[in-house]
């Protein structure tokens, strides 16, 4: 991807008030980089709807940063289209969605149990494609908007038992890069953010703590960090730590010498 968004010369956007600030919906904000992020936007003035399964975490950080909270069970097909309506009925309009919602499962993926199969797929990979669906025809018709996916290393490189999750990841980068084509020449932009192991209650959730020597967890505060800047600023594609591109790009131009690399470093 690269960054070449700007609208063509003719379109001209109408300039929002300054006692109208822009209005944000985070998915999976009750804790980790989705809590983080919350408070960096809040600072920055941006209006908060905050999503989450854990109600009392999610009252916690809507009180701490102002913030509306809307539960939601992004793992229920229809769990989306709730949100959607709640977000627009509650703001009347969203201009950024930054989708950090995920779910995860360690194992071999022949013991992979079924039913956490299917809350992956909805929450990592349908759930941000159906909020996509149902808001960017609003942020397209004001000619405004961000779309930040956080997305992962796992699906940039693949990781051993961690086969779906790397999939859904995986898929969320595909469609990150494929919408960026339609976006382009819009007001519209589609970010996706990238981060290795992160310091959250992700691992605790999954049932298996991180076990692997590298790279080693970040806080949610950096990549929140990161998350802001790619609501606010051109930069479409950003790995947390940056550094993690370089055995994406390896990964990318020789799979096989990654694989051994990998094999032999963990």
């Amino acid at each position: 991807m690269t960054t070449d968004e700007a609208p063509p010369p003719s379109r001209r956007k109408r300039p929002r008030p300054a006692d109208d600030p822009p209005v944000v919906l985070i998915t999976g904000a009750s804790s980790g980089i989705g809590a983080a992020t919350a408070g960096r936007l809040a600072a920055a003035g941006w209006r908060l709807l905050l999503s989450g399964t854990d109600r009392s975490r999610l009252d916690a950080v809507a009180d701490r940063t102002g913030g509306l909270p809307l539960p939601e069970d992004l793992a229920k097909p229809d769990g989306a289209q709730r949100l959607a309506e709640a977000a627009v009925t509650s703001a009347g309009r969203v201009d950024a969605v930054i989708a950090g919602a995920g779910l995860g499962w360690r194992g071999p993926f022949a013991r992979t149990p079924v039913d956490t199969l299917d809350r992956m797929l909805e929450v990592n990979l349908a759930a941000p494609l159906r909020l996509t669906r149902l808001l960017l025809p609003g942020m397209l018709e004001r000619d405004r908007g961000r779309i930040v996916l956080i997305g992962s290393m796992a699906g940039q490189v693949g990781v051993r038992d961690e086969a779906a999750y790397a999939a859904t990841k995986a898929g969320l980068t595909m469609f990150a890069e494929s919408l960026w084509y339609e976006l382009r020449g819009t007001g519209v932009g589609v970010r996706l953010v990238l981060p290795g192991a992160v310091d959250t209650p992700f691992f605790a959730k999954r049932g298996t703590p991180y076990q692997r020597e590298r790279p080693r967890p970040v806080s949610p505060e950096r990549v929140a960090g990161i998350v802001v800047d790619a609501v606010t600023t051109a930069r479409d594609r950003v790995f947390v730590p940056r550094w993690l591109g370089y055995p994406a790009r390896i990964h990318g131009v020789a799979p096989g010498v990654f694989r051994r690399m990998a094999s032999r470093f963990g």
